[in-house]
């Protein structure tokens, strides 16, 4: 073969492999965009709970304190219901005395049983229990009766935008003064949004122990999403060694491989997590008229 004829055969398979390898890219683009146009029907039914137990080593009763006059679970009830994305709001819980308050002021409320070890857990129960069918359930933390609605519908839209995630949440901007309170959980997420690490100590930590007061770490907020056929899997996976080290059931999803969606939001988080927050988010609550 003449070596013209050779450089003219390895210019056709040249053209060849690229033309392959540009349609395939083109169908995986259309792919793409034909999966993302369905996104609007992709995990479409969407409930929210709030799981509520009495027991608590750090502050027992917790649910039931007023504040303002209202109890918290009622708050955050009320915050929750004006979340657009959701379909259904209810009250997951084991104690009778948090059924009874939240039956009180209009609340669906789930029974579940005192076995379960974590809000994750108790979500799952009450699904199941609820004998209807959701693509997505949101985990709303009934500490936080400050959430905004807003919150909810991002961190929903979010995982919805996202197939290959199973789980979504959201985090804020870290006060300084919060960088070594074990009880503020940060986060580190990717280029892509996605989760790396979560921890109770103060993470990126650099080499001086010191707070950089020009970076931006990030606040954990307790709300978060799951896809319904995931939260089926998660109390089946076994407690994983970080996730039982720092007390932080999010943990157990990223030690087995799977993927966390995480949404930047602007939230002044007050979180009850003692009886020193109550006095606190209520004096937030007084300077800004909020009843």
């Amino acid at each position: 073969m003449s070596s013209s004829s050779s450089s003219s055969s390895s210019s056709s398979k040249s053209w060849i492999i690229n033309g392959l390898a540009i349609g395939a890219a083109m169908a995986a683009s259309l792919g793409a965009r034909a999966y993302l146009a369905r996104s609007g029907r992709f995990r479409s039914r969407v409930i929210g709970i709030i799981p509520a137990r009495f027991a608590s080593t750090r502050f027992q009763g917790k649910p039931l304190v007023h504040i303002l006059g209202k109890p918290m679970i009622q708050r955050t009830w009320e915050r929750a219901k004006l979340a657009v994305t959701l379909d259904h709001v209810v009250v997951a819980t084991d104690d009778e005395k948090i059924a009874e308050c939240c039956q009180g002021f209009g609340a669906e409320v789930i029974m579940t049983s005192e076995s379960c070890r974590n809000g994750t857990e108790r979500c799952n129960e009450a699904l199941q229990k609820l004998g209807k069918k959701y693509d997505i359930v949101v985990n709303i933390q009934g500490d936080e009766p400050l959430i905004e609605p807003e919150i909810i519908d991002g961190i929903v839209k979010a995982l919805q935008a996202a197939p290959d995630a199973v789980f979504s949440t959201a985090v804020t901007s870290l006060k300084p003064e919060d960088a070594f309170d074990p009880n503020r959980v940060k986060c580190v997420v990717d280029n892509r949004g996605y989760a790396i690490y979560f921890s109770r100590g103060l993470i990126p930590y650099n080499k001086s122990g010191k707070v950089n007061p020009h970076f931006p770490y990030l606040l954990h907020l307790g709300i978060q999403s799951y896809d319904s056929k995931f939260l089926k899997i998660y109390p089946e996976l076994e407690p994983t060694p970080l996730q039982l080290e720092e007390d932080l059931e999010q943990l157990k999803v990223l030690e087995n491989g799977y993927k966390m969606k995480v949404i930047k939001v602007d939230h002044e988080t007050h979180g009850v997590d003692s009886p020193e927050d109550v006095d606190k988010i209520e004096q937030f609550m007084r300077e800004r008229n909020l009843s």
